[in-house]
């Protein structure tokens, strides 16, 4: 049965976060689709995953490219990834459906505890959710770990 996790960004940047979450799901040999809601958003992720040492280099690619369907990394604002994810992530409040989260192995919400309306639309869909049996777990930062807080 699929999960989904709420990450409660109250410590750590979304980038930070990511890369962890993306180097863990990879890992286990999946493929992820990084879904946002706008632009702006996926360009900001594209060039933070960019970043940093080049052995700690997370393949990746942006939606839209002829070699999506290549991707073990594809950030996309679409619904239906080219990659064929195990995994999907969520941003910005993107929308995920309990339909959805039954296609992948995991899904994740990755929310900031400093942006309200972020912090409402990650309440939202944690109702929605497991108010259609998905099972959820909530995930918060605490001295710099993440703490489970709670569990559908």
């Amino acid at each position: 049965m699929s999960e989904v996790f709420f990450y409660h960004l109250t410590q750590s940047t979304l980038a930070v976060t990511l890369r962890l979450l993306l180097e863990k799901s990879r890992a286990q040999g999946w493929r992820v689709a990084l879904r946002a809601q706008s632009e702006e958003m996926l360009a900001r992720l594209d060039a933070a995953l960019w970043e940093g040492a080049e052995d700690a280099f997370l393949p990746h690619g942006r939606d839209g490219s002829p070699h999506d369907a290549d991707q073990p990394v594809l950030l996309t604002l679409s619904h239906s990834a080219a990659n064929h994810p195990d995994c999907l992530v969520i941003v910005e409040g993107a929308v995920i459906t309990p339909e959805e989260v039954a296609g992948f192995k995991r899904a994740m919400v990755v929310f900031d505890g400093q942006d309200a309306t972020g912090l409402n639309i990650a309440r939202t869909q944690w109702k929605t959710l497991t108010a259609a049996g998905v099972k959820a777990k909530y995930y918060a930062e605490e001295n710099g770990r993440w703490t489970m807080k709670a569990e559908s």
